[in-house]
């Protein structure tokens, strides 16, 4: 009798409470390790511009339509830069598309004298390079509708292009918020694009004009924004503070911000920048693979019990103390 009404109330208790049961089962670091997540090197041609935009993808196992994740990378990067993002986000299901910005890749260091390097890096850093940059994205997903209808080709009816994501770190940081619904004083440009749904901005940036209220306000996807509390960076203006400022604009959609302790601007990369000192730590790449893809789960896949791992106790379980973290779900 006794273990009848105990199993009883273990019954009760389990039906009244689904919500917690699904996210003690939900694991964003989970993936199969049998899998091995291989990149495939494309070129896709913006016939209105005359430009060739060099791609890695990602492939995940199933053949299934995917969803899509597009990163871009940070000046003077190229798309094989953040591999432990793209195959974490492979192994969990996500086409994960590396854009290659001519312009603003490595071309504009790599054959030059290291002392002139910095100096040509300033240069890259400029409007035209980012208006060059925020239309590439556009070009790509184009490119990958083709794709994804083509017969024969290794994309043909992997891509659920309702789903995308739109991530970059520091100068493909600022690509990411111009995609994802900053408004931007510059006059006659339509540069967001709607067909982004949800959008993880690592090192953010405020806009030179200092707006804030203006450029974040009227920003009506998820964004999720990352960065460390030495995350400084040697070209551009942007300072932690200034990084930090963005979340507290962002008003019409659910926005999240992570600060890892003593994280330098190259947390985002599998490699230290020149000039940085800090000891990398690897819980860092641990608790960005976790939260970035819990967010992923929650705003593309929809899956409920992402968002509520996302938005309880599970991540400051995974950070350390000194880690920063706060939400708001609109």
């Amino acid at each position: 009798m006794r273990l009848s009404v105990a199993v009883l109330l273990l019954g009760l208790l389990l039906a009244g409470s689904p919500a917690s049961l699904r996210a003690d089962a939900y694991d964003p670091l989970a993936v199969d390790t049998n899998f091995l997540a291989t990149p495939h090197n494309y070129t896709v041609h913006d016939a209105a511009r005359d430009r060739d935009i060099p791609v890695l993808i990602y492939i995940p196992a199933a053949t299934n339509p995917a969803p899509i994740v597009i990163f871009s990378h940070g000046l003077g990067g190229t798309r094989y830069g953040s591999p432990f993002l793209g195959r974490h986000w492979a192994a969990r299901g996500y086409v994960t598309v590396y854009v290659q910005h001519p312009g603003s890749d490595d071309s504009v260091w790599k054959d030059l004298p290291v002392e002139d390097r910095l100096a040509a890096m300033q240069k890259a850093a400029s409007i035209d390079n980012f208006l060059l940059r925020v239309r590439d994205v556009p070009a790509v997903i184009d490119q990958l509708e083709r794709w994804n209808v083509t017969p024969d080709h290794p994309l043909a009816g992997r891509l659920d292009l309702k789903k995308i994501g739109m991530s970059g770190h520091s100068f493909g940081a600022v690509t990411t918020e111009a995609l994802g619904g900053e408004t931007l004083p510059i006059s006659g440009r339509a540069l967001t694009d709607t067909r982004v749904s949800a959008a993880l901005v690592l090192s953010p940036s405020m806009p030179s004009s200092g707006n804030g209220e203006r450029a974040f306000g009227n920003v009506t996807i998820p964004w999720f924004l990352m960065t460390g509390t030495l995350d400084n960076a040697p070209i551009g203006h942007a300072t932690v503070a200034s990084r930090r400022e963005v979340y507290k604009y962002l008003k019409g959609a659910p926005k999240y911000e992570l600060v890892l302790n003593r994280a330098e601007h190259s947390v985002f990369t599998d490699n230290s920048l020149p000039g940085e000192h800090e000891p990398r730590n690897p819980n860092h790449h641990r608790v960005i693979l976790a939260l970035s893809t819990a967010f992923w789960d929650a705003y593309l896949k929809r899956d409920p019990a992402a968002l509520t791992w996302l938005q309880g106790s599970a991540p400051r379980a995974i950070m350390e103390s000194g880690d920063q973290w706060q939400l708001q779900d609109h």
